[in-house]
């Protein structure tokens, strides 16, 4: 675990509502699994002013003048345009440190492991395991030590996960933890000793493993793949490859899927059983997320606030943002109907 708080912060850019109650993430694309219901778009150029000339932009001054008059100043008198730092002190002063309150690494204590991971490594043993527990709660924990047996008793394992940027920082973690000589790497690329008796790769790469194995009357050198992040089996446009890599990995090699979002394990599970003819395992681990989230938004004059107030509804600063932004958007249109 990094810290004792897992730290987001939203601003100038897409705000959308997640699929669970009340959690917001940063959306850069549409094809995550979810479609936005409640959409806010803000950026530090909603007050851009646009050029008019002569009677068009007097009359478009009126108009908004007489309107909701929109103020180009934040509550703290500042332009929201400045590009000076925010004065950390009064109001914000205490609201910034009580939202920063507790985040860093925590004080060093020795590690034991949870029911869930000692009850998921044992069941490795014996079967398919998927494993769905929040983040921050220590999945990859589970995987690491499967590794470790494996490695220690002279035998393979292939490590996915869905994204290059996710690879290639369990690649530097693994080469720390086990040696570089023992851990190669494969995505699309990167391709380093890739005889490694452990590759960490993209999903795609081990799926193409497979149908080349398949084509060629060989056998994928493995007796474990682990699939980080395996809701991405859900995923409309990159699902298939998760589906197709489960169907084609041999019964012999024994697999760990790791996920915090699905919702429906013991179906998935069900599933995988009747495709593989291998027993898998269902590991929960139960009660809240052991790394509390806060939600912070950049405001335009810099200052850092909560996502939420106290009372759990949308902080009021960042309501009227939206509602400015809104009303900027109809005197615009209202203008565009009169020229």
């Amino acid at each position: 675990m990094l810290g004792r708080f897992s730290f987001s912060i939203l601003g100038q850019a897409h705000l959308t509502r997640n699929r669970g109650p009340g959690t917001f993430n940063l959306s850069q694309r549409k094809s995550h699994g979810y479609v936005p219901r409640c959409f806010v778009e803000y950026n530090a150029s909603m007050q851009r002013s646009r050029r008019y000339d002569g009677e068009d932009r007097k009359r478009y001054e009126k108009r908004r003048r007489h309107g909701n008059k929109l103020s180009a100043q934040t509550g703290d008198g500042r332009d929201e345009h400045s590009s000076a730092a925010p004065v950390i002190s009064g109001n914000y002063g205490r609201e910034l440190n009580r939202l920063l309150a507790g985040i860093g690494a925590p004080a060093p204590s020795p590690f034991k492991p949870d029911s869930f991971q000692i009850e998921a490594l044992a069941a490795l043993e014996f079967e398919d395991v998927l494993v769905t527990a929040p983040t921050g709660s220590g999945k990859t924990w589970i995987a690491r030590e499967e590794v470790r047996r494996l490695l220690d008793a002279g035998k393979r394992a292939w490590y996915t996960t869905p994204l290059k940027a996710l690879t290639n920082s369990k690649y530097q973690e693994f080469g720390d933890e086990f040696g570089a000589e023992r851990v190669g790497i494969l995505t699309g690329d990167r391709k380093e000793n890739s005889g490694a008796p452990l590759i960490v790769g993209t999903t795609e790469i081990y799926r193409n493993q497979l149908f080349d194995a398949l084509r060629g009357g060989e056998e994928v050198r493995a007796d474990l793949v682990v699939f980080d992040e395996a809701h991405y089996l859900a995923d409309e446009d990159r699902g298939h490859v998760w589906e197709e890599a489960i169907i084609l990995t041999p019964p012999r090699i024994r697999m760990l899927l790791l996920s915090a979002t699905i919702g429906n394990a013991r179906e998935f599970a069900r599933w995988i059983e009747e495709l593989r003819g291998v027993r898998c395992g269902v590991v929960t681990r139960p009660g809240a997320r052991p790394v509390p989230l806060r939600a912070a938004f950049l405001m335009p004059d810099k200052r850092l606030v909560s996502l939420f107030a106290e009372n759990g509804i949308l902080n009021r600063e960042i309501a009227t943002l939206i509602d400015q932004k809104h009303e900027a958007h109809r005197l615009r249109r209202d203008w565009k109907r009169t020229k």
